[in-house]
């Protein structure tokens, strides 16, 4: 493989604009090679997920990793990844493409310029604080809850969500992929506000994360009786992304935007 070319994006997800949302690497390829180089792609992209698509049967074969490892899932990087296949004409207006991932098959759908993905809702059950969560955080919380990847942990106001300033460190020594701090918006435009956390898989603070939303939205849809929302990830990129319950299973709804676009060797 030494001395090949491969096509590379970047896209800002969530976001119509430049410079906002959260940047993902996509790095389309005919097919699979060592995990090894994988990573090392990821980690010389050095952005907190690069993806990679393959094409199959049915669709495309979808993997996503960060600058230290492989992750069960994400959803930002989806995004990205279809925005790429929009740019490349192989996802038409109205139509539905299949990604198959460590997560099951996943749906993505375009409606204009927006990517519709049907991903797993993981809600977050009631737990007590795992050690070192609160004391990272250092912030009074009112509900703390455990899903399948992530701790969510719920505060009194946005102004709390926004000003939290967690202890890293400590935090990447807890048990589980990431920390999702919310509470309910001060801005009648949203539904809730989030930030997302996760140092123990290489970055510190994801500045709009979809899995995240796939916990945050049953979380809320509980609290505020409502089946659709929008949800405004308030890191200093930050992201609007648009949720609904069906079942178990989250739509999540966002736009991306093409940053760059170039060529490497390897």
């Amino acid at each position: 493989m030494s001395g090949s070319r491969f096509r590379y994006f970047v896209v800002d997800a969530f976001t119509n604009r430049p410079f906002q949302g959260n940047p993902a690497a996509v790095v389309p390829l005919d097919q699979w090679t060592e995990d090894s180089w994988l990573q090392s792609v990821a980690m010389e992209m050095n952005l907190s997920e690069t993806a990679f698509l393959v094409p199959n049967a049915q669709g495309f074969d979808l993997r996503w990793f960060t600058p230290t490892t492989e992750v069960d899932l994400c959803g930002h990087a989806t995004i990205a990844s279809s925005v790429v296949l929009v740019h490349l004409g192989k996802l038409a207006d109205g139509s539905e493409v299949a990604f198959s991932t460590r997560s099951g098959i996943l749906g993505a759908r375009r409606k204009g310029s927006q990517i519709q993905l049907d991903f797993p809702a993981l809600p977050a059950k009631p737990c007590e604080p795992p050690m070192g969560i609160l004391e990272s955080l250092n912030v009074p919380t009112r509900f703390v809850g455990r899903s399948t990847f992530d701790v969510l942990v719920a505060v009194e106001s946005e102004c709390v969500v926004r000003s939290v300033t967690p202890d890293f460190q400590q935090l990447s020594t807890v048990n589980c992929r990431g920390l999702i701090v919310t509470a309910r918006s001060d801005d009648p435009r949203f539904d809730f506000v989030s930030r997302f956390f996760a140092p123990a898989v290489g970055v510190d603070e994801d500045p709009v994360c979809g899995s995240a939303h796939c916990c945050l939205a049953p979380y809320w849809s509980e609290r505020l009786g409502k089946t659709k929302m929008i949800g405004h990830q308030v890191s200093a990129r930050s992201g609007i992304v648009f949720v609904e319950v069906r079942g178990d299973r989250v739509m999540l709804g966002g736009e991306g935007v093409i940053f760059a676009s170039g060529e490497f060797t390897a």
